[in-house]
């Protein structure tokens, strides 16, 4: 069975990839060793991306900054994740975001079970923890429109939480990557 490290892309790689849009973001896709994902579920009150599922992250506070200090400090700030607690492990290539033209560089980081996260107030509504075989369970092609654009976009359902847009693309990348550590657990039939 090959290790998680293996199936990623090392940061260099996933830098040299292109993907639409003018500013630079990352993202934290922190991970437990059982392959549960936490994501943040935006506040609904928000001008922008209001209710929406997404990985910790935010853009680049200058230019320089290198793009994993991004998405560490970012997930640090909204779920009270500390940059000693992850293992960066890898990357994901780059998504673009349309409407708002971003380029989020997603980052692989693996952490340990029992964190008592700390959502930020002005922007996170809650943390969520799906683990990547209800994900792929719940994966759907739909389109949906947003704005009055209609946008064909993986969907991922779990538990009544539909994750979509630039998540579901990184969604979709990481499940590509790590199919090969996705066996179906013995509970459950082939």
């Amino acid at each position: 069975m090959p290790e998680l490290r293996d199936l990623l892309l090392a940061p260099e790689e996933a830098a040299a990839l292109d993907a639409p849009g003018s500013k630079d973001a990352a993202v934290l896709v922190p991970l437990y060793p059982d392959l549960v994902a936490v994501f943040t579920e935006r506040r609904a009150d928000l001008r922008r991306h209001a209710g929406e599922i997404s990985f910790p992250g935010g853009r680049q506070e200058h230019p320089r900054e290198d793009l994993r200090e991004t998405a560490l400090r970012e997930a640090n700030e909204e779920i009270g994740l500390s940059p000693r607690d992850v293992e960066l492990v890898g990357a994901l290539p780059p998504v673009g975001t349309f409407v708002t033209g971003y380029r989020i560089h997603p980052f692989v980081g693996m952490i340990e079970p029992g964190h008592a996260w700390t959502p930020q107030e002005t922007e996170v509504a809650r943390v969520l923890e799906f683990s990547l075989h209800d994900l792929l369970e719940g994966h759907e092609m739909r389109r949906l429109v947003r704005k009055g654009v209609p946008i064909k976009t993986p969907t991922y359902t779990v538990d009544g939480h539909l994750v979509w847009g630039a998540t579901a693309r990184i969604v979709q990348s990481l499940l590509e990557r790590v199919g090969p550590l996705l066996s179906p657990p013995a509970d459950r039939p082939t």
